[in-house]
């Protein structure tokens, strides 16, 4: 029998093809792109992890930033921004709103708890036996055997 040989279709043209919201995701997921290039473009000062395009909406198009001294800098360039999401969106793309975020890119850092000390100095050790010489039987060996953990390292 002889084999049945198929190119592999493209994914691109796969999802062009296909309704639905993976078709939805993918043009969105493209949009954002577009929208990302077009203000490291404009603005290539700003550090990538400085800002992120949170979402677009209608004529729309949201950006976060980590610091207001990111959002200054977006402001200055917000008409250039504009001019080209007009340009490059034909004109779906009007307005962009700058929203400063610190939080959004840090992590909770774990509580860490102080670590406990295992040895002792010559001194307690000493003051420790001074205190065991007058203490009762029963607590006199517990405080020796303390004392003794002076030595160990």
């Amino acid at each position: 029998m002889k084999r049945i040989v198929k190119a592999p279709q493209d994914l691109n043209s796969l999802l062009e093809q296909a309704s639905g919201s993976i078709a939805n995701l993918s043009a969105k997921s493209q949009s954002l792109n577009l929208l990302s290039d077009i203000v490291r473009q404009i603005c290539p000062d700003l550090p990538e992890n400085a800002w992120q395009i949170a979402n677009f909406r209608e004529n729309l198009v949201i950006i976060e930033v980590i610091s207001p001294v990111w959002s200054q800098r977006l402001q200055f360039e917000r008409n250039n921004i504009c001019q080209q999401l007009l340009q490059h969106s034909d004109g779906i793309f009007t307005n962009i709103e700058i929203k400063v975020n610190p939080y959004w890119n840090r992590k909770e850092k774990p509580v860490e708890k102080p670590k406990a000390r295992k040895h002792m100095s010559e001194k307690s050790a000493e003051q420790i036996n001074e205190i065991a010489q007058n203490a009762p039987p029963g607590l006199k060996e517990k405080l020796l055997r303390l004392a003794k953990h002076a030595n160990k390292k």
